[in-house]
């Protein structure tokens, strides 16, 4: 059966190329604007607040993983943050290398690995936003084996050290969105594969995409009635069934076109449009250009 989460993480193409110690000590605060880059966290050691625009701010402990997909703003600050009227802290680079917030000579409360991290796929929009708001692991044995490899390979000055910790974070990326599933509450794919009834809608889908689905169809996949499972799938999702299909059969179509794995006819056959014409139609009107003209100038 086909993995719609691993599907999705593989057009993301998620890679963390940049990333950074930070300790604090003391009271502080870091406020960053809506980023252009996903944002992440590996609680090292110690704890500190986080909170999301418009969310309830969320304690992190020691082993603790976040990941914030998309453009929103947020606040890092101590357990304790401070005043509302007083200036944000400025990092103190220190001569490891590492960053420090507050009193260079006090003992620090909090240890971070913080970075922002991209995704390659030209479809990154539509795909992020299938993902939840934050993800915040916790608890999870394999994501804390490797946020130990991560804190460990940061620490240290091995020979490629740069190459090793992008790869490690890659995983720990995947792995996060992977644990995360069915503990989020915002909605996205994550939350749509926790529900047993809409995640078996959602592997029929994506392992038959070609499929002529209605949401009549759908629903009796999810042994639901039409109208309740259009309602559960539109809140779990943030987007309709319909909607959910035809952006998805349009980011395969895109990764297609761009690989020059197939002819146009071939591509609309593949993802379930009875013939090149109709396909066309409803990618420009999906995409902006044309396909062939798309190949031309995204192809590899």
């Amino acid at each position: 059966m086909i993995d719609p989460l691993a599907e999705a993480v593989m057009l993301l193409q998620p890679q963390a190329r940049f990333a950074k110690v930070v300790s604090a000590a003391g009271p502080w605060r870091v406020r960053r604007g809506a980023p252009a880059q996903p944002f992440y966290c590996v609680i090292l050691e110690g704890s500190c607040l986080l909170q999301v625009q418009g969310a309830t701010p969320v304690a992190l402990v020691q082993g603790d993983f976040v990941l914030v997909p998309s453009n929103c703003g947020f606040t890092v600050s101590s357990m304790t943050p401070p005043p509302a009227g007083q200036p944000d802290s400025e990092p103190v680079t220190l001569p490891n290398g590492t960053f420090r917030h507050g009193p260079v000579d006090a003992p620090a409360d909090v240890q971070l690995l913080l970075g922002y991290c991209t995704f390659g796929s030209p479809d990154a929009a539509l795909l992020v936003s299938l993902l939840p708001q934050l993800v915040h692991v916790r608890g999870e044995a394999r994501l804390s084996t490797l946020v130990r490899l991560v804190g460990e390979e940061s620490r240290a000055q091995r020979p490629a050290r740069e190459e090793v910790l992008a790869r490690l974070l890659e995983v720990l990326l995947i792995e996060a969105l992977r644990s995360a599933a069915g503990t989020v509450a915002s909605p996205g794919l994550l939350r749509g594969l926790a529900d047993e009834r809409l995640a078996v809608a959602l592997r029929r889908i994506h392992a038959d995409v070609a499929q002529p689905w209605t949401v009549a169809q759908l629903a009796r996949e999810a042994a639901m009635s039409r109208s309740v499972f259009f309602e559960r799938f539109s809140r779990a999702l943030g987007v309709a069934p319909m909607a959910y299909l035809l952006g998805w059969r349009m980011a395969l179509a895109k990764r297609m076109l761009r690989q020059r794995e197939a002819r146009i006819a071939d591509i609309a056959e593949r993802i379930g449009y009875g013939s090149a014409s109709a396909f066309s139609v409803a990618f420009t009107r999906h995409v902006g250009v044309a396909p062939a003209r798309y190949a031309r100038e995204r192809g590899c």
